[in-house]
């Protein structure tokens, strides 16, 4: 199970114990916002793109979207979403489960948006679609093993 991997990788940081699961599904922003009882602008949402043979993950704010034009110019491709079954066989995490958190694939590349850094914390989920941790942006960006952030959101 997703979620296992992603408590038994927190462990490594002594923070699995902050994992958070509900009963009722988070698997959208506007579910998981109600689960947590935040506004959706704060749920860390994975979005996740093929380029080539590389995953890339980029974690941003629950109200944003990726602007295409911003994408296009830090990428040098055009932003081509993966669909349900390559984002689990890349990741590992089913969609609406998917986060950046225990993933082995060295294939998968890790980005986090600067929509996120208006909030002293967030919530991402962790690899289940009724599951989220609250994260500073500078432990989202640490446990992410984020490669840098970015600007692509608008």
């Amino acid at each position: 199970m997703s979620i296992e991997k992603v408590k038994e990788y927190f462990s490594k940081f002594g923070v699995q114990d902050r994992v958070l699961e509900f009963e009722v599904s988070s698997a959208t922003v506007d579910l998981a916002a109600k689960a947590l009882n935040v506004e959706p602008a704060r749920i860390a949402k994975t979005l996740s793109f093929k380029q080539g043979d590389v995953c890339v993950l980029i974690v941003c704010a629950g109200d944003v979207r990726i602007d295409n034009k911003k994408y296009k110019a830090y990428f040098n491709t055009k932003a081509r979403m993966l669909t349900p079954d390559e984002a689990l066989s890349f990741t590992g995490h089913s969609v609406g489960g998917v986060c950046p958190f225990g993933i082995d694939n060295k294939s998968v590349k890790v980005y986090t948006d600067k929509s996120l850094q208006r909030f002293k914390t967030v919530f991402p989920a962790c690899g289940s679609s009724n599951s989220a941790i609250e994260l500073t942006c500078e432990e989202l960006f640490k446990y992410s093993a984020s490669i840098s952030w970015i600007d692509v959101c608008s």
